[in-house]
């Protein structure tokens, strides 16, 4: 007998999200860990609210849905908005009820800015990192350092004459624009949509994108991001970041750094022997002669760091695929910066949610 395609328009339910999300569901223990620093920003989030006035978005609960942006890729606010709408889990995640109202978009996306620029972002990244430490689950001894080129949310076409000289676009939304035979440059020229974005290209013979640099220092025992910064597109960038990083480490122990061959300059490894640092970088030797020598790389630890520092390389890969950083969303320098903050601590979460189930 073939039934009917009917639908009830009412359902009661007594099971609570709590109930409903199975216990040994992945988001479990990462959930424990960002309540646990959540209540050591606690300070922190007073101090961006006023005492009087409207009640906003609590802030435990807008981090925690940014959070799960990044966890699920979920790639603009009001897609967010909608899953909260009807995914138990994200409610439950959250701490949100099932009868609970869904902020507005807009409203949501204006709160984060707030946490954006308010360096919430590189709180949170700091006291996820404490957990870790606090598990006995970071080396202080041996480390690495990369840096990757973060996608702008700007077109190529909204770079124009600083000095505002150049032919005017043709009209309508999308114009068309002729670049042949003229020269961009960033002394130059400069984006419209977004002037802290530069124009970069990573390596020869790949194609110049406006973006930023985003940098990441990995302990090399588990891969766990220690530090991590962004900057702006520049040639020097990422050896000024990685030293800039190496002097923020506790300690003064020797310590280890692997790097690529991105990183064989003279001065910049006299710089890091200066700083009590054993450069392990990767010899670039190919058509000049390269600042480590033979001195450096007959020890093993050499050949342990040149395989150890590709695991950071998994750090920039999960966060482009996974983590909403390949082009971000956001403008200036602050509001990426603060992205790429939440992204690493999010890496750093997922990471740690493995290593504390084996031990």
């Amino acid at each position: 007998m073939r039934s009917k395609d009917s639908q009830s328009t009412a359902m009661w339910s007594y099971v609570s999200p709590e109930q409903r999300v199975p216990a040994d569901h992945p988001l479990r223990p990462i959930r424990e860990m960002v309540n646990a620093a959540l209540a050591r920003l606690s300070p922190e989030f007073s101090k961006l609210y006023a005492k009087r006035g409207r009640p906003s978005i609590p802030p435990e609960r807008l981090l925690r849905a940014l959070l799960l942006q990044v966890l699920y890729t979920v790639r603009s606010e009001r897609m967010l908005m909608e899953q909260l709408e009807y995914n138990m889990l994200f409610r439950w995640f959250v701490g949100l009820n099932m009868d609970d109202p869904i902020w507005d978009p807009t409203t949501f996306t204006k709160n984060r800015e707030r946490f954006l620029d308010g360096e919430i972002a590189q709180k949170f990244f700091a006291a996820v990192l404490e957990q870790a430490r606090a598990a006995e689950l970071l080396s202080d001894e041996h480390f690495t350092v990369d840096g990757t080129l973060i996608e702008a949310w700007a077109s190529y076409k909204s770079v124009k004459p600083k000095d505002g000289s150049g032919p005017p676009n043709d009209p309508g939304k999308n114009p068309t624009i002729d670049f042949k035979g003229s020269k961009r440059s960033n002394e130059t020229h400069a984006s419209v949509t977004d002037p802290d974005a530069r124009l970069f290209k990573k390596s020869e013979g790949s194609q110049v994108k406006l973006g930023y640099l985003g940098h990441a220092m990995t302990e090399n025992r588990n891969g766990l991001i220690v530090d991590g910064m962004l900057t702006l597109a520049t040639g020097t960038a990422e050896r000024e970041a990685a030293l800039e990083m190496i002097g923020r480490l506790p300690g003064a122990s020797r310590i280890t750094v692997g790097l690529d061959k991105g990183y064989d300059a003279a001065e910049f490894v006299s710089d890091l022997r200066a700083l009590n640092v054993t450069p392990h970088v990767a010899q670039n030797d190919t058509k000049r002669r390269s600042a480590i020598d033979g001195r450096t790389t007959r020890h093993e630890g050499y050949k342990i760091s040149q395989c150890k520092r590709k695991r950071v390389e998994e750090v920039f890969g999960w966060g482009k695929v996974v983590g909403l950083i390949r082009k971000v969303r956001v403008r200036g320098l602050a509001r990426v910066a603060g992205v790429f903050s939440l992204a690493l601590a999010a890496y750093n979460l997922t990471r740690m949610r493995k290593l504390l189930a084996v031990t």
